[in-house]
This record gives C-alpha cells, structure tokens and sequence, in this order.
C-alpha cells in the first residue's frame, strides 16, 4: 500500500540503528507494516488503544507476515501487537536502542505520552519520532526543558494541513556522533530553511497560518481584559525569518 507523504516522510527518518520500533497511536498499522516489510530493526511493536484496530491488525499480519515464513519472505523483522495505553508500553523487557514513533495526535497528549515514557524508563537510550497535529511550540518547549536533543526536523504539507515532524533523542545512553544532536528551537531551526521553491511557499504559509492562529488567541484575551499569554509565541515567530 502506498503511504501518504507524512507518512513517507516519517518513514524516510528511520534509519536502520533500532533494536526495537515502537509504532504507538498506530491506527490502521500502515507505517509500522512498511517499517517491517523494509527490516527497519529486529523488532516492530504496534500499538493503540483501540481493541477493534489491534484485532484487525493483528489478523493482518498474521496473514501477511506470519512469523514461521517470514525468513523465506525476506522479512527478518518481528512483529508484536499491543492493545495498551502507550504510556504503558513494556520497554524493560528489551534491551538495546529503541525508537518511539507518535503521530496524529495533538501535542498536548503526545507530550503526556513523552513524559510518561521518559520517566518510566530513565535509563533506556530511546529516540522518539513525533508528529504532532497542534500545539507544536508548546511540545518544542517541554522537549527543550527535558534536555532532548534534536537529530532531525521536517515540515510538510498534506492536503492543506501543515505537519512538523521531529526527532529526538533523550541524550541517555552513548551515542556515536553527538554532532548530529543539537539543541531544539522553541519555534524550529531547519524547517525554515528550505532547499526549493515549493518549500519556501511551504514554509511561508505555515508562518502565516500559525501567527493568524496564535494572534486570535492574543486578540480574545485582550477582549476579555486578560493579559497575553502567548505574546511570547507571537514574537518568537514573527522572528523568523523564512
């Protein structure tokens, strides 16, 4: 099945480096399933809350990737299916580098989900690959305020909605090139720096998009005689320069 561009993209940011993916808030499966299908780690975790998701799925791979042939299929990865919380996803039973992908949910959940993991497991090496659909300053800044690194960041347009996806790491454990991890912007860094003109147009309409939705916010509570509270975001954006 072919992926939709967020989902390519998502896909083209994980590398090869993972002993086990965790494809949580998964849905229907579709990234997890190219992830497995490509041998993308040993292990592929799928997980969602929704029972009905998770038995559809689960059937599915049973079908496709039934793990007796899966040698024979040119499919080494394994696969494991989880009708849980993504807070409660079972990382202490594994060793070795895991990477955390959240995606289409909004930021405000997936910083939950992000800090639950973080504090459950403080000594695992865990990178995780977000793509919140809102509050994405507000999910930078808590990253930013935990010491997350950032490895890599990308904004796309997908039918007329804008989507930053970013990945991090949780600076645990060693990694081999520390180069490769920097500091994470409150509003972005290499999203505003595109390499042709339909990112350029990309990007400027996703500033001016996300300031008409922040200036809003900053005009409803001016009406309602309550200071700003995201004067701050405002500023922060109205710097950048695309």
């Amino acid at each position: 099945m072919k992926l939709s561009n967020r989902l390519q993209t998502l896909h083209s940011l994980v590398n090869n480096d993972y002993q086990h993916i965790w494809d949580c808030c998964c849905d229907h499966g579709f990234l997890g399933v190219q992830l497995l299908a490509d041998n993308k780690a040993p292990h592929i975790h799928f997980v969602d809350i929704v029972p009905s998701l998770m038995s559809e799925l689960e059937s599915k791979l049973v079908r496709y990737f039934p793990q007796s042939e899966m040698t024979r299929q040119k499919v080494t990865s394994q696969w494991q299916v989880y009708c849980t919380d993504v807070s409660a996803i079972p990382l202490e039973k594994h060793t070795g580098k895991h990477l955390v992908i959240i995606a289409g949910v909004g930021g405000d959940l997936t910083q939950k989900l992000v800090d639950d993991i973080h504090r459950q497991h403080p000594d695992k090496t865990i990178d995780f690959l977000l793509c919140p659909v809102h509050q994405q300053f507000e999910l930078r800044s808590h990253l930013k305020s935990l010491k997350f690194g950032l490895i890599d960041e990308v904004l796309i347009e997908e039918n007329r909605r804008y989507y930053e996806i970013l990945l991090v790491s949780n600076n645990r454990g060693e990694r081999v090139d520390t180069s490769t991890v920097s500091e994470i912007s409150n509003v972005g860094d290499k999203i505003w720096t595109p390499n042709n003109d339909e990112q350029i147009k990309v990007s400027q309409q996703y500033k001016a998009k996300t300031l008409q939705h922040y200036l809003r916010i900053h005009q409803g509570q001016e009406k309602q005689g309550k200071p700003s509270q995201v004067k701050h975001i405002i500023d922060a954006y109205q710097s950048v320069q695309p």
